[in-house]
C-alpha cells in the first residue's frame, strides 16, 4: 500500500464496519504514524441541557466506543500497519470534542505526539533544520511567530519540490 492518504482512507472506507462513524473517517499521518479519526454520533440530550450534560455524554460516548470496538480496532489496526509499514492509532470526534486514543510519541528531548513530530519533519525536509532536535531548538525560538501560514507555505513548496523530482530525468 501506498503511504498516500486517500489510499488509506479508501481502504478504511471498505474495512471499517459502517456503524461506526457517521462518515467517512480523517486520515492523519506523520513518518511514524496513522491516526484514523471518526465522528461518532452525538448522544439525544434533552433541550434544556447545559454545556455540562453535554461534556459528560460526549466522554461517556467516547469510553463506550473506545471499550465496546478495541479488539476489532486492534485487528483493523494491525492490518494497516502490515500494508503501510507506519503504526496506527485511533481517535473520535463528537460534536466538537475530539479524544486520541493512545498514540506513538517518539523520543525527540521530549516525548512528542504527532501534531509536533508533522512540524519538525516539515522543517528537516525543507531543509530549515538538519534534524528533528535541531527543528525543536528552532521552534523554541520562534514560538507564536508566523507558524500556521508560513508552515502549510512551506509544505506546499516541499510538495512542489517532490513534484518536480518525480518528473526529473531519472523518473
Amino acid at each position: 500500500m501506498t503511504t498516500h492518504t486517500t489510499t488509506a482512507e479508501a481502504w478504511l472506507a471498505g474495512r471499517l464496519p459502517e456503524e461506526w462513524f457517521t462518515g467517512p473517517v480523517e486520515v492523519r499521518r506523520d513518518r511514524d504514524e496513522i491516526v484514523v479519526i471518526g465522528t461518532l454520533r452525538e448522544p439525544q440530550l434533552p433541550e434544556d441541557a447545559d454545556e455540562a450534560d453535554h461534556e459528560v455524554a460526549a466522554r461517556a460516548r467516547i469510553k463506550s466506543f473506545r471499550e465496546e470496538t478495541r479488539e476489532r480496532r486492534m485487528e483493523i489496526a494491525r492490518e494497516l500497519e502490515h500494508l503501510s509499514g507506519k503504526k496506527v492509532s485511533w481517535g473520535v470526534r463528537v460534536g466538537d470534542r475530539e479524544a486520541l486514543f493512545t498514540h506513538l510519541a517518539a523520543p525527540v528531548m521530549t516525548r512528542l505526539r504527532q501534531p509536533e513530530r508533522k512540524v519538525l519533519d516539515t522543517l528537516v525536509d525543507a531543509g530549515v533544520a538538519r534534524s528533528r532536535a535541531e527543528a525543536l531548538a528552532w521552534c523554541v525560538r520562534l514560538v507564536g511567530e508566523r507558524s500556521e501560514t508560513w508552515l502549510g507555505e512551506l509544505r506546499t513548496a516541499v510538495q512542489q519540490v517532490e513534484e518536480v523530482r518525480r518528473k526529473g530525468p531519472d523518473s
